[in-house]
């Protein structure tokens, strides 16, 4: 019975999850965003953020923690450096899971986990403007304004 069991093992036994693990926050913290399976990016994402959140306080002890899980100097200066100052105001929520599809061998859930500070196409993605049904205030105000443009212009070139 499995009672009381409530994470993916993996199909591993514990040191090769805990290895694999490491390795992979390695990975991400280093890169920024790494493709894996679905179930390796879901076991990734409750090992890494606890210690993200972690890194936010850059006391002595933190770092210690944070090296029992990682065993990675390279790893620690960049989660405590670029990786903190990134995140130090985000309340939690610092990876994101993107579905990919099928892999083609086995069939295997693919998805790519990373950094929600770190990506460059969803920060400079401006939002899309609501909608509505009701368009004449935005063109009575674009009217308004176009002329406003023009105005200055011709004043230069009258000069």
């Amino acid at each position: 019975m499995r009672h009381g069991k409530k994470f993916n093992h993996l199909s591993r036994t514990a040191d090769h999850r805990k290895a694999m693990l490491a390795n992979m926050a390695i990975s991400l913290i280093m890169h920024k965003r790494i493709t894996t399976t679905l179930a390796k990016a879901k076991a990734l994402k409750v090992y890494v953020e606890p210690l993200i959140t972690r890194c936010k306080d850059d006391s002595t002890n933190s770092r210690r923690v944070v090296f029992r899980y990682l065993q990675n100097k390279e790893a620690l200066k960049e989660l405590f450096g670029i990786v903190s100052e990134k995140v130090g105001d985000r309340p939690g929520g610092y990876t994101r899971i993107i579905k990919l599809g099928s892999r083609q061998g086995d069939g295997a859930d693919m998805a790519f986990i990373e950094l929600v500070d770190f990506d460059e196409n969803m920060a400079k993605a401006p939002k899309a403007a609501k909608r509505t049904r009701r368009g004449g205030k935005k063109k009575a105000a674009e009217t308004a304004e176009a002329p406003a443009a023009e105005a200055p212009v011709e004043e230069a070139k009258a000069e």
